[in-house]
């Protein structure tokens, strides 16, 4: 098939970056993939694992060739990354290239592709995949990943359109369905989705290892508490970066949540078997509603 694009740089060849890497890799629609990143046996067993053909451990100079630049790393490292993509690409002269995230937040990396980016802030497409696992590194990559699976654009009045057609081809060719939304919407939807649960998952993991008998909570744990609180195994810097880039929204949604919970705790301390049918039944026949 014709190639979308010859030069691919990925920073950040974990399970979000180095599976978009396999799946285009699959497709066939890229020619040639540079992975860059902090640690450079990251990248060696991505290099050995096929999801990159090269690596450079200089961001500046992994960008340089680069059609499209895909950054996944943690969004307290994006203002860093995004300022060594600048150099790297001025410093080039390439002033064509593509750049797109996979940060979980994205009112505040936009604010910071404007600042950094400047004159050239329309070639940035701020993206999000909604998929991943609760495993992290290039060994836990897989082409399948974003098959059937959405993903957020969420593009500025000021982004190129070309770019954003481009990036939407890109994330099509991974099997992926992409659809483009506000910013702050996105966080709205995702604080609700996706933060909200992960910091109850952690927090719950967190409440539970501080009883007297630990030993007997987790060795007694059924389906029920592995399947709430699986992404409680989720990298903790990358959750600390989105809970503080997404505050706002998260405290809202953690607000609501706790409301709700005294709701419940009111309801059981009366005894009010009645309330709790009715909550139960309604949540019960909601999530019936979507998830069928």
């Amino acid at each position: 098939m014709k190639k979308l694009i010859n030069n691919l740089c990925v920073i950040g060849t974990g399970l979000i970056g180095g599976s978009f890497c396999l799946a285009l890799k699959e497709s066939g629609c890229c020619a040639t993939i540079i992975g860059t990143g902090r640690t450079e046996a990251t990248l060696i067993k991505a290099q050995s694992l096929k999801i990159i053909d090269s690596y450079s451990m200089d961001i500046s100079e992994a960008v340089k060739d680069a059609d499209v630049v895909f950054v996944s790393v943690p969004l307290g490292a994006m203002e860093s990354v995004f300022t060594q993509i600048s150099a790297g690409l001025k410093q080039a002269g390439n002033d064509s290239a593509v750049i797109t995230d996979a940060g979980s937040s994205k009112q505040e990396v936009i604010r910071i592709a404007d600042k950094v980016f400047a004159d050239n802030a329309n070639h940035f497409v701020a993206g999000h995949p909604i998929a991943g696992t609760e495993k992290s590194g290039p060994e836990s990559a897989f082409a399948e990943l974003y098959n059937d699976r959405r993903v957020i654009l969420t593009p500025t009045d000021n982004t190129d359109a070309d770019a954003v057609k481009l990036i939407t081809a890109l994330w099509e060719m991974t099997g992926a369905t992409v659809e483009s939304m506000a910013a702050d919407h996105h966080d709205k939807v995702l604080a609700a989705t996706s933060h909200l649960p992960h910091v109850i998952a952690f927090g719950l993991v967190h409440c539970l290892e501080n009883m007297d008998d630990i030993e007997d909570v987790f060795r007694f744990a059924a389906g029920g508490f592995r399947d709430v609180t699986r992404i409680a195994s989720s990298d903790p810097t990358m959750w600390r970066d989105i809970c503080l880039n997404n505050q706002q929204p998260i405290l809202e949604m953690m607000k609501r949540y706790r409301d709700e919970l005294d709701m419940l705790y009111n309801a059981l301390e009366a005894g009010d078997g009645d309330k709790l049918i009715e909550v139960f039944e309604h949540a019960k026949n909601t999530r019936d509603k979507f998830t069928h």
